[in-house]
Parts: C-alpha cells; structure tokens; sequence
C-alpha cells in the first residue's frame, strides 16, 4: 500500500510541474467549456427574444385583395412589404423568411363566405426562418378563428357550437424539468472532462515514460507492477475527478448568467447535484482512467498514444446521441451499463427527478466492477516485459 502511494505521489508532482499540461487541462477545458455554453446559449435566446419582441418584416403579393387580413397582420406587429417577383426564388436565396401570398380569387370566396386560401412560401430545412414562419401562421390561425366566430354569430349562433370538445390541459413539468431539453448536452461536458482530465497523464506515465526510458528503472523496483499500476491509475483518477469537479462549478456559476428565467426555466447546479454527480462519476473516471492507460501502453509511441486516446473521447458522445434522439424510459438496468448510467443520473439530477438509491448504488458498483475488471488487464500487460522497452 505504501509503494502504491508513493508511486501515487510521483506521479501527481510530476504533472503539476507541468504547468501547460495543467493549465489545459484543469483551467483552460473546464472554463472554455463553460463560457462557450453560455455564450452559444445567451446567442441564441437573446436572438431568437429579439425577433419575437420586434415588428416581423412580412413580405405580402396581392396585398390590395384582403384588406382587413393586412390590417388585422399589422395590429399584431407585422410590418408588411411588397412581396418579391418571384417568391420561391426569394426564399430559395434567403432573401425573405416567408411571403404571404393571397390569392386572385381570395375576395370572391370570402364575400360568399366559403374558405379563402392563401399560401405561405417558405423553407422548413432554413431554421433561422423557423420561428418567422411559426409567427406567422398563428396569426393567420388566429384570425381565421375570429373571423370564423364573428360569421356565427351573425347567423345567430353561439361560436361555442364549434368546439364540442374543450380541453384543459394540466402541464406537469417544472422549470427545472424543462430546462432539461435545452441543458440535456451538459453531461456530456462532465463525461468529457473526464476524459480529458486523464488523459495527459494516462499518456505520460505509460508512453511518456517508455520513451525517457524512467519506466525500465520504476518496474525493476523489487515492488509488485499491479501496485506501481495502481498508484498510476489512482493519480489519473484523481486529475479526472479534478476537472469534473472543476466543470460542475464552472458550470454552476455560468448558470446564473444564462437567461433561464424569460425562457420559464431553472437551471440549477447546486451542492446536491456536484456531490451526487461526484459519487457516480468517480468509477466512471476510475474505469477511463484504466482504458486510457491500457491503451496508452499498446501504443508504440507518445504521438501514437495521443492518437488513439483522441479517438476515444468519441465514446462517450454514443450514449449522449442515443438518450438525445430516442425517447426512453429510464429501466433500472440501464444504470448498470457503465456510461449510459452516469448520462441518465446526471441528466435526471439536472431536471430535478429523484433517482433512487437503488439506482444509484447499481450504477457505482456495474462501473466499478467494469472498472476493477480494466485494471487486471492492465496489469497482465504490465506483467510483460515488453512494456518497458522503448520502441
């Protein structure tokens, strides 16, 4: 246990002398990270509140055929233009989000009171167009219904006969809950820091010191390789909890300068989240720790290392895709399936959901036995004789 400790300690000084390795990886990824997200989102909220809040420029063709559609479009902010020659092309080029295009025959119809089309040009594969779109066609919905009520009424009949079916809807979400469909990514970003957060040091006590030739001299140390493999997994270990620690609080403070509030949202990265989160993350950084330093040591070379370690930050983005795409309830045994469990913890802690200690306490152990099985591997390969010889 001593020469695991001692190795341990070597390790960790080492990396900290380091100081590009440690400023990039424990200030420079958590902080990014974090200022990007905020950035990105206050972009796009603040963008898309702007354009809701602002007179929406509609492009209309055969304005002088519906009056009092036009009048009716300009009470609700509309500020209506002549519409272009050719409205596809214009909307094919991006040159209008949408043009209203009412119809020769729009007046006729109207006056014998039957339905009077009229057509929206658009393009739905244009998403900054999407939300001008959306705008819109609720008005035109919305005065379609009040035109429709008001020629009831002149017929003598109540504009209720229309709707035999009211419904009250009863929404069960919260705002904590919500912001759940915007945030769900930020558990990828823990994943990830995790990953990062080992990695240089997976690398360099492997194939860093394979190449220095300091790895021949540690292993011939009349001390078991399993415990000086432990001591160097127990450091990555530690370099990964750091940084996932350092992104939660990170994050943390960036959610108090994200505009949650005017989207009837909570985002909320408290104490309870950070050391829950903490509890399922740390086999997890266990078990990356043992993967990177297993593949660290297959590789011939430090540049070789960086290549397929790089290639493995890509894992942790399957199961983020599968549980952002598919819909899914969350099953007890996805909690024992190392990563898919960590995603589905931290994503219902970050709604606000309660997870049970059952759940909690498969997804730590599953992690930890995939994790403890990574490490006799490693260890067999540390047993060869090969490892210590640079190539």
């Amino acid at each position: 246990m001593k020469s695991t400790l001692i190795v341990f300690l070597k390790e960790v000084r080492e990396n900290l002398r380091d100081r590009r390795t440690v400023i990039n990886t424990l200030v420079t990824g958590p902080l990014m990270g974090s200022l990007f997200f905020v950035l990105l989102i206050n972009t796009m909220v603040t963008r898309e509140l702007e354009k809701a809040e602002q007179p929406l420029k509609l492009p209309v063709i055969g304005a002088e055929r519906a009056p009092n559609l036009i009048d009716a479009l300009k009470q609700q902010r509309f500020d209506i233009q002549d519409g272009p020659a050719d409205a596809e092309r214009a909307v094919r080029e991006q040159d209008a989000d949408v043009v209203l295009r009412i119809p020769p025959q729009f007046a006729e119809n109207w006056n014998r009171g039957e339905p009077a089309q009229v057509e929206l040009v658009y393009d739905e594969s244009q998403r900054d167009a999407q939300s001008a779109v959306r705008r819109v066609q609720a008005a035109l919905e919305g005065y379609g219904q009040r035109t429709g009520a008001l020629r009831l009424l002149a017929r003598g009949l109540s504009p209720s006969v229309m709707k035999p079916v009211v419904v009250a809807e009863r929404d069960q979400s919260t705002p904590q809950s919500r912001s759940g469909q915007m945030f769900g990514i930020l558990p990828y970003f823990f994943i990830l820091g995790a990953l990062i957060g080992g990695m240089a040091l997976a690398i360099d006590t492997t194939a860093g010191e394979r190449e220095r030739q300091s790895l021949e001299p540690l292993l011939a140390n009349p001390v078991p390789r399993a415990r000086i493999l432990a001591g160097k997994l127990a450091a990555t270990t530690a370099f990964a909890m750091t940084t996932v620690l350092l992104s939660m609080l990170a994050f943390s403070v960036a959610s108090r300068f994200l505009p949650t509030d005017r989207l009837g949202m909570d985002l909320h990265i408290g104490l309870d989240f950070v050391l829950r989160g903490l509890f399922v993350m740390l086999p997890l950084a266990a078990l990356l720790a043992g993967l990177q330093t297993m593949v660290a040591a297959f590789a011939k070379s430090y540049r070789e290392a960086q290549t397929w370690l790089g290639l493995l930050t890509f894992v942790p983005a399957i199961p983020t895709m599968l549980l952002t795409i598919l819909p899914f309830k969350p099953q007890l045994w996805m909690y024992a399936v190392p990563l898919m469990g960590q995603q589905i913890a931290l994503t219902r802690f970050l709604r606000g959901e309660f997870v049970s200690g059952e759940s909690l306490v498969l997804c730590f152990a599953c992690t930890t036995l995939a994790a403890l099985a990574v490490y006799f591997v490693t260890a067999r390969i540390y047993r060869g004789e090969k490892l210590a010889i640079s190539a």
